[in-house]
């Protein structure tokens, strides 16, 4: 095998390496994970009690510390009493691969523990509508912001300076106010994936306005474009692929603000349905419903990815991914 062709600086993969490697990516913490919950000696600090023996407060399918379990064996033993039997084990609150691959059928087809809770497919649900409105709105308005943030030095100095300061405040800081402002359901919930990924969108997509070839925009002003239609038939044309690619970024950014915005107000959604199975110490539940967050959120962007390769075929950078 030539080590050389596969740490080449820059240099473009071929499609099978490229496959290897993502599949090895998934892989590689897979493996982990099945060491430590499958070879004892690698981390099992827990004894998974199979039969009690004389000790009064053990029973079957009881997991305890290895030091408890080592000290009631020799006590037992030099009482010459029964003694348990068990054999090592993971704490409760990590499950094997396979429990939790039990657990992305089981989850979807378990009614909640509570009458009026909801099922796994309602809460995803709920989360992907607080996901879209919140990024929908923010968007909205900070997509044409930092475009024109990014074109026009007056307006970048009137807004960046104040965004720059904004951006550093945690969006979880204003739950309190947004449930005191818009209620206890989805408006706060709506409200901190806005403000947390408003900010940023403003001064990435800012950035990426600036990075357009200069020579373009003094070509068109030669040619006597006026500003608005240079603005509309230059610039944003100019910018299109990455500013598609900079709101796939941000997406992302809007996942990873999900949990804590839906803590605030009214219990709902995928963070619901976390705090529920966690409390009943269902974690093998707990683990499907983070996973299956990670395969949306990867699902969308792949998705978002073909889409892109489609509407920009000239993008080199976008036809690599």
């Amino acid at each position: 095998m030539n080590l050389s062709s596969w740490f080449a600086v820059r240099r473009e993969l071929s499609p099978r390496k490229k496959t290897m490697l993502g599949i090895g990516s998934f892989l590689l913490p897979l493996l982990i994970w099945c060491l430590v919950s499958y070879v004892p000696f690698v981390w099992h600090p827990m004894m998974l009690v199979s039969q009690p023996g004389d000790v009064d407060y053990f029973q079957a399918g009881m997991l305890v510390d290895k030091a408890v379990y080592r000290e009631e064996l020799a006590n037992m033993q030099a009482q010459g009493k029964v003694a348990p039997q068990g054999k090592p084990a993971n704490p409760i609150y990590l499950p094997a691969p396979h429990e939790v691959a039990k657990a992305f059928y089981t989850a979807f087809t378990t009614p909640p523990e509570q009458r009026d809770g909801q099922w796994l497919h309602q809460s995803l649900w709920h989360s992907i509508r607080i996901i879209f409105w919140g990024f929908v709105l923010s968007s909205l308005i900070g997509v044409p912001l930092g475009i024109l943030c990014g074109t026009y030095s007056a307006i970048s100095r009137l807004n960046e300076p104040f965004v720059e300061f904004f951006r550093y405040l945690p969006a979880p800081a204003f739950g309190a106010l947004a449930v005191a402002i818009l209620g206890i359901y989805d408006g706060p919930k709506i409200s901190i994936i806005v403000i947390g990924t408003l900010f940023q969108q403003v001064l990435i997509i800012a950035n990426t306005t600036r990075k357009l070839d200069y020579a373009l925009l003094e070509a068109a002003l030669t040619l006597g474009t006026r500003r608005f239609k240079l603005l509309f038939h230059v610039i944003i044309p100019g910018i299109l692929p990455e500013l598609y690619r900079d709101q796939r970024i941000l997406l992302g950014w809007a996942w990873t603000y999900l949990i804590v915005a839906e803590l605030i107000g009214t219990s709902s959604g995928i963070t619901w349905f976390i705090t529920q199975q966690a409390r009943y110490q269902h974690f093998d539940n707990v683990y499907a419903a983070i996973i299956i967050i990670g395969l949306l959120g990867l699902g969308g962007d792949m998705l978002l990815a073909a889409l892109g390769r489609r509407l920009f075929p000239w993008d080199r950078p976008a036809n690599k991914e």
